[in-house]
């Protein structure tokens, strides 16, 4: 079993991550593309000492780079979005920006 750090890779820190925390009360990372609702829904819980109402997930394939004659993929990632149930403090992972 992975640990809650290998699950949740990084927090996904984009416009329109900052207005869903606001508005909808859900937070977007980026999970390893392995992990499962239930798995990343512990991990939430565990690493930020919050509760968890539901969690999506979405998959992207990784894009087609080149660089001169040169060309490749970058990798498939997996994004989640994690909503806490009312009453729950937002974490404060990207307060700065």
């Amino acid at each position: 079993m992975k640990s809650a750090y290998q699950i949740l890779r990084k927090p996904v820190i984009t416009e329109k991550g900052m207005n869903v925390k606001e508005s909808e009360r859900t937070l977007v990372f980026q999970v390893a593309p392995e992990a499962t609702k239930t798995e990343i829904k512990q991990a939430v819980q565990t690493i930020f000492k919050v509760k968890v109402e539901n969690v999506r997930t979405s998959n992207f394939e990784g894009k087609m780079r080149r660089r001169g004659r040169f060309e490749g993929y970058r990798p498939d990632w997996k994004k989640a979005y994690v909503r806490l149930k009312s009453g729950e403090k937002l974490p404060d992972y990207a307060e700065n920006l």
